[in-house]
């Protein structure tokens, strides 16, 4: 699941947002300030219920970040790096560097957003019950009972046993501690998302041509949304396991050309960079240390009266932003943050100095060839 943009960080973990969150704002904005609340305190400006429509909606989101952050939590405690959360139609998703080492360590990763969740609900059922006592405004405990209600639901949406949901996790953890085969267990659970979202797909479009369009379509985006999502997480987790025992060596271009750090711009773009088969160099420092990576389409991009007095330094990407690894790490591990990368590169690394290069076509590349030599019936053949 890709993000469309960045809210920044929140406890050091990048808070990214899907197109498809606005949807969720826009149908919970509309469905409150033109349904439910109306209905239960008639008589009031549009305004108000709009207001309250979107900060509910808001703070729904606040409640769907505080539920992913957990899970970035847990695992970071289980021992699975997690940096980047990607809020999305379905709640959201974090981005874990590696697989949960044990079932019972992916038992608690999936577990504790559910959980989270359904305390959240029964704080807002708190505070409800705390705003009516008190006599607050109307279309404030009509708002926190809302939130209360769908905190609630949420938590037992994502408990139903099918992927990308918690509960296809919990599922997955399941079968793989009776199975002992991760590979296995990730198939039941995709396959269960794929069955539900298609259900949810198939209501979504006769409650809607029965007349309640919203709720219609609300339930064929998540239907739908959850078809994909579990096809993606079933390609995704053949591939990881396709590619579990391949060391970085052999995907990286090795030996890459470095530029010293200092050289002008107009100086590395009238080199012979173009015979190299690559289009990204790292830059050095004095000791041979990479400090970055310079592309020659972002030399490119300096205007031609700049480029002598410009520095690579001042155009590169610096080594901090750019995934790294040593020659005999796995691949598998790599992944997540080569397809997060801003340059699409990782720098190899060997007594801090650079050793190769992996772009996400040399990862292609291997992917290609282990499919193919696959043996029929493994499940992991994707080419014929």
């Amino acid at each position: 699941m890709g993000t469309t943009f960045s809210l920044g960080r929140v406890a050091g973990i990048r808070v990214g947002v899907h197109w498809s969150v606005l949807v969720i704002i826009a149908l919970i904005a509309f469905g409150l300030a033109e349904g439910r609340l109306p209905r239960s305190h008639p008589g009031g400006p549009a305004w108000a219920y709009w207001l309250t429509g979107l900060a509910t909606a808001l703070v729904f989101l606040l409640s769907l970040l505080a539920h992913e952050i957990s899970h970035v939590m847990v695992a970071r405690r289980n021992g699975v790096g997690a940096d980047e959360i990607t809020l999305w139609l379905l709640g959201g998703a974090a981005r874990l560097h590696s697989e949960a080492p044990t079932p019972a360590a992916e038992l608690r990763i999936a577990g504790v957003g559910p959980l989270v969740s359904l305390v959240l609900g029964g704080v807002f059922t708190l505070f409800t019950w705390w705003a009516h006592a008190l006599r607050g405004p109307g279309l404030m405990v009509e708002a926190l009972a809302w939130l209360a209600a769908i905190n609630i639901l949420l938590a037992l949406f994502n408990a139903l046993p099918a992927a990308p949901l918690d509960g296809g996790r919990l599922l997955r953890a399941l079968v793989w501690w009776r199975t002992g085969n991760r590979l296995r267990a990730t198939d039941v659970a995709t396959g269960a998302g794929r069955v539900l979202g298609w259900i949810l797909v198939a209501v979504g479009l006769y409650v809607a041509l029965a007349g309640r369009f919203v709720n219609g379509i609300w339930l064929l985006l998540i239907g739908w949304f959850m078809a994909a999502m579990a096809t993606m997480e079933g390609s995704q987790a053949k591939l990881r396991e396709l590619l579990r025992s391949v060391p970085v060596r052999q995907a990286m271009t090795p030996d890459p050309v470095t530029v010293p750090a200092g050289t002008s711009v107009q100086e590395f773009l009238s080199g012979p960079s173009w015979r190299y088969r690559h289009s990204a160099f790292p830059v050095t420092d004095p000791d041979g240390c990479p400090v970055g990576l310079v592309s020659v389409r972002q030399a490119g991009q300096v205007p031609a009266e700049d480029r002598a007095p410009t520095s690579v330094d001042a155009v590169m990407v610096p080594i901090g932003d750019i995934p790294t690894a040593a020659p005999d790490d796995p691949l598998v591990q790599l992944l997540p943050t080569l397809d997060a990368s801003p340059a699409r590169r990782a720098v190899v690394l060997a007594e801090g100095h650079a050793v190769g290069i992996v772009t996400s076509s040399d990862v292609s590349r291997v992917i290609t060839w282990l499919s193919s030599a696959a043996p029929p019936g493994t499940g992991l053949r994707t080419a014929p």
